[in-house]
């Protein structure tokens, strides 16, 4: 029973990756364009999300600094997470915490910038802030979420990209999500330093 049970998680996640594959590769497409104009441009990739969405930004920002899978020059990219120096300090941390990550995008942000919010609901409020926080800085913005893409959908804008993963649970919808940010390191390295040999 456990074994069928697990079998079938690997046959679920091959089946929506499988599906998606058409559907998402053109909006992957415009984000690996957006995110290789952005770094050519002199600007950087702020990655944010909520729950493990954020530890996904966190593991996106590292492979643009220290390369994906092969040796490249640093990118310039930055994880929005929380960090309790930043939420403790001053009088009003409570209230801080909630606002964290748009905080960050007001005080680093650029128009050169890109944005890169990852969420699988679409939902949270810490990260509709931080997209109008984006726009107030004239960022583009690139949206990775789940489902019918949410509130966060609703936001975005005909310059940004959506790439929305049709599913409605939770855990494969964060499969697909590891794939498509692999995609896009794969794509900006392959923008820049050409086909990899094999």
């Amino acid at each position: 029973m456990l074994e069928q049970q697990i079998q079938q998680h690997f046959i679920d996640s091959a089946d929506l990756k499988y599906q998606s594959a058409q559907t998402l590769s053109l909006p992957i497409s415009s984000a690996v364009q957006a995110l290789l104009a952005c770094i050519t441009g002199g600007g950087k990739i702020l990655a944010c999300g909520s729950g493990a969405s954020a530890n996904q930004a966190q593991m996106f920002a590292s492979l643009c600094v220290s390369g994906f899978e092969r040796d490249r020059p640093e990118l310039a990219a930055l994880a929005l997470t929380s960090d309790s120096g930043f939420l403790s300090a001053g009088s009003g941390a409570a209230n801080l915490s909630n606002h964290y990550v748009a905080r960050q995008v007001r005080a680093l942000g650029q128009a050169s910038d890109v944005l890169l919010v990852i969420s699988i609901s679409g939902h949270e409020s810490s990260m509709l802030e931080a997209v109008e926080a984006a726009h107030e800085r004239d960022m583009m913005v690139v949206v990775l979420t789940g489902h019918t893409g949410g509130a966060l959908a609703g936001r975005v804008r005909e310059t940004d990209v959506l790439i929305c993963v049709p599913h409605e649970r939770p855990a494969r919808v964060r499969e697909v999500h590891d794939l498509v940010l692999n995609c896009l390191c794969d794509g900006v390295d392959t923008q820049l330093l050409g086909e990899q040999e094999s």
